[in-house]
């Protein structure tokens, strides 16, 4: 038996009402989706609907042919390859993609909810999010689905994303360092908040303790994937004694940093000092010199999260976490320190799988980067 609002009752709604004190208006408001409940009312009606074992039907309100892609920030190469993707999924499907602000960092804001709620888009994708439990609840109660792009925090099992293989990508890009040589390898990863960031890191370490090389705390820096924060610590790093004679940036943003530092100390880059990105956007190639990096499949990262969202899935299916392969792609950016032999020969570019499938890797914890 279903009651006017869409749910299967073993209770009524009005005894949900009494129970969490509030109106049974308030009670309907929470079940449609409404925006205008407080999040603290909310989520004691939403506990109280699941502990009475409530069913939501799907809304039959239509949904408007529209793809909502939600960025925290749109002023970046990294978020134009993310854009493509969706488009061209979008497209395909005969869908609209509208770009949005969160407002926040890293989850949305409640007046980006409120507008997604009325737009009713086919679906939304989220990038570098996390999805708060009462937004997702309202999502869900109004049928709209939803995928993260590069989780912000660890990957909440019920909640499709898609990332890559940063643990992977960080071991490559260092170990292409120690292969040439290099010692004292400086890294600059992004937030110390995100797991993308920490999984590179871990990554560089791993590598580190495979060529039996220790790690100086003091070249280990968190930055935010951007321009200025690798200018800032590669300034910082090439001023303090002791230098390093290479950087794992985490970003390519970040390595263009690192170059223009090097450039104002008058170092010659690879000769005094190899710089290594991360993300291969399209301006790597075009960096002077061209830019070592590791490649990280963002248009494809793009384009199998609108996949998830537009094809048609059994709704008893446990949500989909799929993890994309990285590769080291070398250009002129690296040599050996003061242009001496490799210690052993690698290969021009360095094909590197997913953190689970590699030798002696542990679990890797983060979808992929920017920021």
């Amino acid at each position: 038996m279903h009651d006017d609002d869409g749910v299967s009752a073993r209770v009524t709604l009005a005894e949900v009402a009494k129970e969490a004190g509030v109106s049974l208006p308030t009670v309907s408001k929470v079940l449609n989706g409404r925006s205008d409940v407080s999040r603290a009312t909310r989520a004691k009606v939403e506990r109280l609907l699941e502990a009475h074992g409530y069913r939501r039907r799907n809304p039959r309100a239509p949904h408007s042919p529209l793809v909502e892609l939600v960025f925290h920030e749109l002023d970046s190469v990294w978020a134009m390859e993310i854009v493509r993707g969706v488009e061209n999924v979008a497209k395909e499907n005969r869908a609209t993609v509208v770009l949005t602000r969160s407002g926040t960092r890293h989850s949305p804001a409640p007046d980006w909810l409120e507008g997604v709620l009325r737009r009713r888009p086919l679906g939304v994708v989220l990038v570098f999010s996390s999805l708060p439990e009462d937004v997702k609840r309202q999502l869900e109660a109004q049928a709209i689905p939803f995928v993260i792009i590069d989780p912000a925090g660890d990957p909440d099992p019920y909640v499709p994303s898609v990332g890559s293989a940063n643990w992977a990508g960080g071991l490559a890009a260092t170990r292409h360092l120690t292969d040439h040589r290099h010692e004292r390898i400086a890294i600059i990863t992004g937030p110390e908040d995100m797991l993308c960031s920490l999984a590179r890191l871990d990554g560089y370490r791993s590598a580190m303790s495979m060529a039996g090389l220790p790690i100086d705390p003091r070249l280990v820096r968190f930055g935010d994937f951007h321009v200025q924060s690798g200018f800032e610590h590669a300034m910082d790093l090439l001023d303090g004694p002791d230098r390093p004679t290479a950087i794992f940036a985490g970003s390519d943003l970040q390595a263009l940093g690192v170059l223009e530092a090097a450039r104002l100390r008058n170092l010659r880059v690879p000769e005094d000092l190899s710089v290594v990105g991360y993300d291969d956007v399209p301006l790597a190639q075009w960096s002077s010199p061209p830019l070592t990096t590791v490649h990280q499949p963002l248009r494809r990262m793009a384009e199998e999260a609108t996949r998830m969202l537009l094809s048609p899935d059994d709704p008893g299916k446990a949500a989909q976490r799929i993890e994309l392969a990285t590769h080291l792609v070398v250009r002129q950016s690296t040599a050996p320190p003061g242009g001496g032999p490799k210690r052993r020969p690698v290969d021009e570019v360095t094909a590197v799988g997913s953190a689970a499938g590699a030798p002696g890797a542990e679990p890797d914890r983060c979808g992929g980067a920017g920021r």
